[in-house]
């Protein structure tokens, strides 16, 4: 009489892992390119320098962006406000602040320099 574990007890599994030259070697993964964090202090140099101008470029950027998905069809975004009609009106406001800091700002570096 046979029991259900019998018939494995005389396999050999040692064949399985075998390197197969027909095949070659898996490629070596790409090292690591951390390409968004050049980005990201490109992004904050920028508005360092330009300070509510750059932020009003990049809102008005992002407004176009997101309006331009809403309008193909996309309702909720990775953002974590979620809906994309909280997305845009957190760009609005921030658009609108960056407009009207514009003149503070300008007012400051003319102080500056003067």
């Amino acid at each position: 009489m046979s029991t259900a574990g019998d018939e494995f007890a005389t396999w050999d599994a040692s064949g399985l892992n075998r390197f197969d030259e027909t095949v070659g070697a898996p490629p070596a993964p790409a090292p690591y390119d951390p390409l968004r964090l050049c980005v990201f202090a490109t992004i904050a140099l920028i508005t360092c320098v330009l300070g509510p101008i750059s932020l009003a470029v990049f809102a008005g950027i992002a407004i176009a962006g997101y309006a331009k998905a809403r309008r193909a069809g996309l309702l909720r975004s990775k953002c974590k406000l979620g809906d994309t009609r909280n997305v845009l009106a957190y760009l609005i406001v921030l658009e609108v602040l960056a407009l009207a800091a514009v003149p503070f700002w300008v007012m400051l570096w003319a102080g500056v320099w003067s």
